[in-house]
């Protein structure tokens, strides 16, 4: 199903809704279906209920950037949408600021904070190395709740 379609469906079940705006998006690293197939998985079960990314990159790459309130559809490894999900909170913090309430609340791994910092410095380093850009421990974070509301 395409994620018109995918849209449209949800917007009939929820006449509440009345925007269209929405954006559609894969967690993890283009091309890299297995990892965007397990974190659609995690977030359609509600094991993920939140996400992080590196604030100052959205002005480089165009990006629309999350806001409380917004939709997204959520693809998997092979774009095809699987969930979506409203935004409860986002908020920007420096990177070892994180909270461990938020590192667990990403559902990944064991769900520590230790865990996070790990999988997450190395994720924005190739973020900002890709992209040009000098990776530092203090990069501003965006911190993002989420719920699903439709699947």
């Amino acid at each position: 199903m395409d994620t018109k379609t995918y849209w449209n469906n949800f917007r009939s079940q929820h006449p509440e809704v009345t925007t269209n705006e929405h954006d559609d998006f894969a967690l993890g690293f283009p091309g890299d279906i297995e990892t965007n197939d397990e974190l659609a998985q995690l977030i359609k079960d509600g094991t993920k209920t939140a996400t992080s990314s590196a604030l100052d990159l959205y002005a480089i790459t165009g990006e629309v950037m999350p806001k409380t309130g917004a939709y997204s559809i959520i693809l998997n490894g092979h774009d095809q949408p699987v969930c979506i999900i409203k935004e409860i909170e986002v908020k920007s913090c420096p990177l070892m600021e994180v909270s461990a309430e938020h590192a667990y609340n990403e559902g990944e791994g064991p769900r520590t904070l230790e865990h996070w910092r790990q999988v997450h410095i190395n994720f924005f380093k190739k973020e900002y190395t890709d992209l040009g850009k000098e990776f530092h421990d203090n990069i501003p974070v965006l911190c993002e709740k989420f719920e699903v509301v439709y699947k």
